[in-house]
């Protein structure tokens, strides 16, 4: 696995919405601005449900990219 930069790595592989999304809400809040997370999710729901966390939080979606099917997200943390 090459190294995406991530200051944390979260891994939620096997949970289901809403869990990935609660949990990447709090590992963000640990994060100082410019951090970067790397979530590991298998649930498919992970890229919509990223996209619109991201929008809505303001914090930034870097990107999303799906190996051997697991979604790793990466977030940059924004104010």
């Amino acid at each position: 696995m090459p190294d995406t930069g991530a200051s944390t790595i979260l891994d939620c592989t096997g949970l289901q919405c809403p869990l990935p999304v609660i949990k990447t809400a709090q590992a963000m809040k640990q994060l100082t601005d410019g951090q970067v997370l790397e979530l590991l999710a298998t649930d498919p729901g992970v890229e919509p449900d990223m996209t619109a966390w991201a929008s809505r939080t303001g914090n930034e979606l870097v990107s999303i990219t799906q190996q051997d099917g697991v979604f790793h997200v990466l977030l940059r943390r924004v104010g």
